[in-house]
């Protein structure tokens, strides 16, 4: 999400953010006895999440997503958390 916000909000000023590399999380998981998983493809999305949430302990799941694509809701800089981007806002009845 920093590399969104880069893009976003300072016109793809990038710093910190060009990881060509990043370490194995799944493995730094279970080196502290967290189960750890990884999701390469949105087809294991649910599968993936039904053994989540089955699962008794914690668990460390990495999302791997392609750098371009944009996560959503999130919070622009100096807005409040009532001034999400990317959530259709509901009418109150």
């Amino acid at each position: 999400m920093v590399r969104q916000w880069q893009e976003s909000f300072y016109e793809e000023r990038y710093s910190e953010s060009l990881l060509d590399m990043n370490p194995d999380f799944v493995k730094i998981a279970e080196s502290y006895g967290i189960k750890g998983m990884k999701i390469r493809k949105e087809d294991q999305v649910e599968e993936t999440l039904k053994e989540v949430f089955a699962y008794d302990g914690p668990v460390l799941v990495d999302f791997r997503i392609v750098r371009s694509e944009k996560v959503y809701p999130m919070i622009a800089p100096g807005k409040g958390i009532n001034e999400m981007v990317g959530v259709t806002k509901c009418s109150e009845s």
